[in-house]
């Protein structure tokens, strides 16, 4: 193996040849071994770094800073990555001191690299092109490294809405296949009145549409990034033209709207969109893991429990009980609720933890917050295609749970009075005759009446009462 020489204000250091990375990247990888899991690992993270840094050299080039063939060469070997060449370079944990600076300078030193293959040079002769001179140009890692946090979010949370799109589809789907079949809603726990079984999944695709919207408002804060900011916000060591260009040029290159802040130094410290973010995160994990709880509860059984509805069996329940299939794909969603639920807090406490012109916490957030979209994303997707697809209703049994319901006598309430109902429903809790025999025995109603009042279709909606 050939080594080249690099040195960094802490000294001299051999680097393999063969990699594109530098100096500064090595010390990075040596000194935060926290998770092992580097920035490879996420490669639309990657590809916003190179679009931010194509960003800043088309701007700086236009403002006369940087020579045509440095661009070329710049914007060339960005092009690459955003192909998703490279990303292998990219070695640095994604938990690290520095505020980011370690993978600012990850993207610096193999952008520079490879422009200088491009440009005819070996690599590390930096006099050629300069990771911080030339690829780093007008910027700092205090606004480079959080616009692309930015950049990277609106696209992961694109992403999620079209799983979630996914998951809402299927339960939309089964609301129109169990349209008709009856059964008994309930509170607490306890017989409540009756609902079809398309009512209650058409709930679920409805609570999963509502946080759709809500991501896609989130979304809309983190288009306004702080590019142009340097090092705490006032701009300096860049161009009085370079904010305005280079949020121009930002949207060319990514084809999406990002805007600069009006307030660089609030913009630089602020990171208040991602605790939002988390939020709404933490709300569509807490709610879908809600869903989950219910397709346990009405699967459960089959023998002993409410069995109104079967999961498709993905594997054998047990090593010890014969013939026992768990809900295996609700429960892991159910988990991966909680893990996001936890990741919430840790966002929380990072972002309070920002003092004065800079949150040097950022990686630890971005980290959780692509963690949690990523886990996310698999367990909406996963869920859609091994469970809700596959669910079949057991329409007979549903029916005879509402027919022998003290449940039942909510429906009769307005056609026989507060009273006879109690009495009715005390009489069939006691007795454990069905409170259909109970009303034709005591003349309340006669059956034709009794029959008219508990169809489907006149117990699951509003109705006029004669």
């Amino acid at each position: 193996m050939t080594v080249r020489m690099e040195h960094d204000l802490i000294g001299d250091r051999e680097i393999p040849n063969e990699v594109y990375y530098g100096v500064q990247t090595l010390r990075a990888k040596e000194n935060f071994n926290i998770t092992g899991v580097t920035l490879s690992q996420f490669p639309t993270f990657i590809t916003s770094i190179a679009k931010v840094k194509k960003a800043c050299a088309l701007a700086n080039n236009e403002l006369g800073l940087l020579e045509e063939n440095k661009k070329n060469a710049i914007c060339e070997a960005c092009d690459e990555i955003i192909a998703g060449a490279l990303h292998d370079q990219f070695i640095v944990d994604m938990i690290q001191g520095g505020a980011g600076t370690s993978i600012n300078m990850n993207a610096n030193e193999v952008i520079a690299n490879r422009s200088l293959e491009i440009l005819g040079h070996n690599k590390g002769e930096y006099a050629f092109l300069h990771p911080n001179n030339d690829v780093n140009k007008s910027q700092s890692t205090n606004d480079a490294y959080p616009t692309a946090f930015r950049v990277a979010l609106y696209e992961k949370l694109y992403e999620l809405a079209s799983s979630m799109t996914i998951l809402k589809n299927s339960f939309s789907k089964k609301s129109d296949e169990f349209k008709d079949i009856i059964k008994m809603g309930r509170t607490q726990l306890q017989d409540a009145v009756p609902m079809t079984l398309g009512q209650e999944f058409h709930s679920f695709a409805t609570m999963i549409e509502e946080d759709i919207q809500r991501l896609f408002e989130c979304q809309q804060l983190v288009r306004e990034m702080n590019l142009g900011a340097t090092a705490i916000g006032t701009g300096i060591n860049s161009h009085p033209e370079y904010a305005r260009l280079v949020e121009q040029k930002l949207q060319d290159v990514t084809g999406r709207p990002f805007k600069t802040a009006k307030d660089l130094v609030e913009a630089t410290q602020d990171t208040g969109a991602y605790v939002q973010i988390s939020g709404v995160l933490k709300r569509i994990a807490t709610k879908i893991s809600k869903i989950c709880n219910d397709l346990r509860l009405l699967s459960s059984g089959p023998r002993a429990g409410l069995n109104e509805i079967n999961l498709p069996a993905m594997q054998p329940g047990s090593s010890i009980m014969p013939g026992k299939v768990n809900p295996v794909i609700p429960e892991v969603v159910n988990q991966v609720a909680f893990q996001v639920i936890g990741t919430d807090v840790t966002i929380t406490i990072a972002s309070e933890g920002g003092q004065l012109q800079l949150n040097v916490f950022e990686p630890v957030i971005a980290y959780n917050l692509f963690n949690s979209i990523n886990m996310m994303k698999n367990a909406f997707e996963t869920l859609a295609e091994k469970c809700i697809c596959g669910i079949t209703a057991n329409e007979e049994h549903c029916k005879n749970l509402v027919v022998n319901s003290i449940g039942l006598v909510t429906a009769l309430n307005p056609h026989i009075g507060y009273e006879n109902s109690t009495s009715v429903a005390k009489e069939a809790l006691d007795s454990g005759q069905s409170v259909y025999d109970i009303v034709l025995k005591r003349g309340l109603l006669t059956q034709e009446e009794l029959e008219d009042i508990i169809k489907p279709e006149n117990m699951i909606k509003p109705r006029l009462i004669k």
